[in-house]
């Protein structure tokens, strides 16, 4: 996954996909561009660059790599590995339809605030489970997007940064 940040407005914000509503996992939800690693990836910060150009066609040369945020491993099975990198707003969007729906931005103080992060619970494979929720206009981000925001949170409102 990449978390991609981009200056808009002399502000930053963080750009999110709405994953496309024929997928098998996820549709419809709100997540990072990325996807699965592939043998031929030389690393996961290649494969993020890679599956960001493929989804929503920001170019590898738009894209400098910061950091990395641990690992987190989804209720439904998946591992993911959020990678942290600044965009170069001069990018332009090709979105592949067959993975994305849509894409949209956040500005980064709002996501700083815990105040615009709510605590729900839900069942998932017979288990109950916390989970974070956003609302920002007409987009909910929750699930393990919002886990890694809250992470991001943290680690950028901790000390030690």
């Amino acid at each position: 996954m990449l978390i991609a940040l981009i200056e808009r407005d002399d502000e930053l914000h963080i750009i999110f996909t709405e994953r496309a509503l024929h997928l098998r996992h996820h549709p419809g939800q709100v997540s990072f561009p990325g996807g699965k690693h592939e043998t031929f990836d030389s690393s996961l910060q290649q494969t993020a660059i890679r599956e960001t150009n493929e989804e929503i066609g920001i170019k590898p040369e738009f894209i400098e790599i910061i950091g990395q945020l641990p690992s987190l491993k989804t209720t439904s099975g998946f591992e993911v590995f959020p990678i942290v990198a600044f965009v170069d707003q001069r990018f332009s969007l090709n979105i592949d339809a067959n993975e994305v729906k849509s894409v949209f931005e956040v500005p980064l103080r709002f996501l700083l605030d815990s105040k615009n992060f709510h605590l729900q619970h839900l069942i998932a494979n017979k288990k109950r489970h916390s989970t974070y929720c956003i609302g920002y206009q007409n987009n909910l981000i929750w699930g393990a997007t919002a886990q890694m925001l809250k992470n991001l949170q943290q680690l950028l409102l901790s000390n030690d940064v």
